[in-house]
């Protein structure tokens, strides 16, 4: 599933993994966060519940670009900057189109959607 994320007015375009964590996250769409920054290297934001794990990995490594869940503080991270393996953090999707977008420094408000296929 192929999902916007818009930041006043501008957009960005991710694909979700096909994953139950994933779906579970494009069951919450539209969606309105706000993105804060967090270790310089990732936007967070909690979500309005805690997401899906059955099936999930324990972990994994993200690179720049990459959307997840972690799970024990409920949020949704957008990786700027890959990162070493994480425990708890679980794959949602990847964004392959305007990552500089995501990038600004926070707080802003973002507004994720789904994009008619």
């Amino acid at each position: 599933m192929k999902i916007r994320l818009t930041v006043d007015g501008q957009s960005a375009t991710a694909t979700l993994y096909g994953n139950a964590t994933a779906r579970d996250f494009a069951a919450l769409l539209p969606l309105t966060l706000t993105m804060e920054d967090y270790a310089a290297i990732e936007r967070v934001s909690r979500l309005p519940r805690r997401l899906s794990t059955q099936g999930a990995p324990e972990g994994m490594a993200p690179v720049a670009g990459e959307l997840a869940h972690y799970a024990p503080w409920g949020n949704l991270a957008i990786f700027i900057q890959g990162r070493p393996w994480s425990r708890s953090l679980l794959p949602l999707g990847r964004v392959h189109e305007g990552l500089p977008v995501l990038a600004r420094p926070g707080p802003y408000q973002l507004h994720i959607e789904r994009i008619a296929p």
